[in-house]
């Protein structure tokens, strides 16, 4: 199951992480994110112990979503020792997100 992100565990879960990271910025109002929504928790548990998979609800954590400049949703960044290494804007399918995941573990 994907991690929940907030504001207050993002540098704990995230920017520490020793691991492959992947932020899925979303909102209940978006379409697209309820569509992303289901793959981001399929590879939740395909690598689960191998990379860090969470979402974080924009509407109730601003910080992180503002200092990333995220400003249309679904964004997913892939991080990797705390920085983006990679990103996704908009619905993608689970092979292009897959795709991007495995290049930076």
């Amino acid at each position: 199951m994907a991690l929940e992100l907030t504001d207050a565990n993002f540098a704990e879960n995230v920017l520490k992480s020793d691991k492959p990271v992947i932020v899925d910025f979303w909102a209940v109002w978006c379409g697209p994110c309820r569509m992303v929504g289901p793959v981001v928790e399929e590879l939740a548990n395909d690598y689960a112990g191998k990379a860090v998979i969470g979402k974080l609800d924009v509407d109730n954590n601003p910080e992180v979503a503002q200092k990333y400049g995220i400003r249309n949703i679904p964004t997913i960044l892939f991080m990797k020792n705390g920085e983006v290494v990679d990103k996704q804007v908009g619905a993608a399918s689970k092979d292009v997100l897959e795709g991007k995941l495995k290049a930076i573990m």
